[in-house]
């Protein structure tokens, strides 16, 4: 099994290009299920997840061609209903969490859709609820097989209603939006997730002939079509790569410039960091990060900690909430992290408490940081990455600590990080990828 040797201690410097977004490309590469025609999808991350819901497509019987690195032609004239029922199909689902999007583009064109329950980050309980009432409301009748945990949808005439979304999920809302495209009428979704990659598909479903309004609100209606045609669509870069090495420039007091960031669809993302002290500057597209020996936390005004937390856009991505933790364990000053979303997302501070930081995890939601501002460096050790996230924030702090680190389990970070270890090495960065 594949490990990084991270020799800690090496500032970077120069200019990275961010990849396309993971999240949007999960979604947009699913949603070309709902046309029998051509659709281009440009700036693709070639990343292990989107490389397997590709390679899960192929064998579906949907043609792909790969026109470039980051270029992909998908054409789904017709689809293997065999091999929906198949145990390859089974596994290859169960090994990727965005499999779920499948069912609402089968659903609004086949009018059946089938999925084993989908695998990926174990970050605590990630409830489908939103998904499938959705498709009820729409008329669909759903199944679950408990004993093969395996979920059927089945509604060949969906007809438009108003829903109001219990939870503003953002793969529960893109389900349902590609679900709702073809139903006869209108369908209306209020609490709606309204995230860049949301609106990214929205307007390219309305490229390819669908009706839809109220896009970057969180109420959307959708006037049902018959047919959707083919269209060329390109993803925007990774807003949580960004944020990444933005930490990662931080934590090792390097200056770095990320290039083509689209800074309008970052939203609260680099206002956060600032909070932390952070230093940075827009250029253009390009965020520029200076060369900083010190970051100070701000305090709230009336001088009580600061807290940040997670919440539905326009709010903070948890995603980055594992970013901002290990950021803070060499600032100057005290922040409270706080996880709303995910019960075990913040499990990985023992590693880093290992390391020497100074973490109070609170409960499983909250965990609260004294920061070492940089006096402190942390020490090498050990370590096995739990999830895509957890994964990068542990290699920021093997970077920054004294000594030589091994991270276990980096085909969590591959999930999610285009050849994480060659782009930062590029940098000046010392990570080595080793069997052992």
């Amino acid at each position: 099994m594949a490990v990084f040797k991270v020799e800690g201690g090496h500032r970077l410097s120069g200019s990275i290009t961010p990849q396309g977004a993971k999240n949007e490309a999960l979604q947009i590469i699913c949603a070309t299920l709902l046309t029998a025609e051509r659709v281009t999808v440009y700036n693709v991350p070639q990343i292990l997840d989107v490389m397997q819901l590709i390679e899960l497509l192929r064998h579906m019987g949907v043609e792909v061609d790969r026109l470039a690195d980051d270029t992909y032609a998908f054409r789904a004239r017709e689809i293997d209903f065999d091999y929906l029922r198949s145990d390859d199909y089974r596994q290859r689902c169960a090994r990727l969490r965005g499999s779920v999007m499948l069912i609402g583009p089968m659903l609004a064109r086949f009018g059946v859709g089938y999925i084993p329950k989908p695998g990926g980050d174990k970050i605590g309980r990630r409830r489908l609820d939103t998904h499938f009432l959705g498709f009820q409301k729409l008329g669909a009748k759903f199944d679950f097989d408990a004993s093969e945990e395996f979920f059927t949808v089945e509604g060949r005439h969906l007809k438009g209603t108003y829903m109001l979304l219990d939870e503003a999920s953002v793969t529960g809302t893109a389900n349902i939006i590609m679900a709702a495209v073809m139903a006869r009428g209108t369908t209306t979704i209020y609490n709606a997730a309204c995230e860049p990659y949301i609106q990214q598909l929205c307007r390219m479903l309305n490229r390819m002939g669908a009706r839809i309004s109220g896009i970057a609100s969180n109420l959307l209606t959708i006037e049902g079509v018959d047919l959707l045609g083919g269209t060329k669509h390109t993803l925007l870069p990774d807003m949580i790569e960004v944020g990444s090495f933005i930490g990662m420039a931080a934590m090792n007091r390097s200056e770095l410039t990320i290039k083509n960031v689209s800074y309008d669809n970052l939203g609260i993302i680099p206002a956060q960091f600032k909070r932390l002290g952070i230093q940075l500057e827009q250029r253009d597209d390009d965020i520029y990060i200076p060369q900083q020996d010190h970051y100070s936390i701000e305090s709230f005004l009336d001088g009580s900690i600061m807290n940040i937390a997670d919440a539905p856009w326009p709010g903070l991505t948890p995603d980055l909430l594992s970013i901002f933790l290990v950021v803070a364990t060499q600032a100057k000053g005290s922040v409270l992290i706080h996880q709303k979303m995910f019960e075990s997302r913040l499990f990985f501070v023992d590693k880093l408490i290992d390391m020497g930081a100074q973490i109070i995890l609170c409960d499983p939601h909250r965990a609260t940081v004294i920061g070492h501002d940089h006096r402190i460096r942390l020490r090498a050790t050990r370590m096995t990455s739990p999830d895509i996230r957890a994964g990068v924030a542990l290699l920021i702090a093997a970077m920054s600590a004294e000594g030589t680190s091994t991270i276990q389990n980096i085909d969590q970070i591959d999930r999610g990080y285009k050849e994480i270890d060659t782009r930062l090495n590029a940098l000046g960065a010392k990570i080595t990828r080793i069997e052992e």
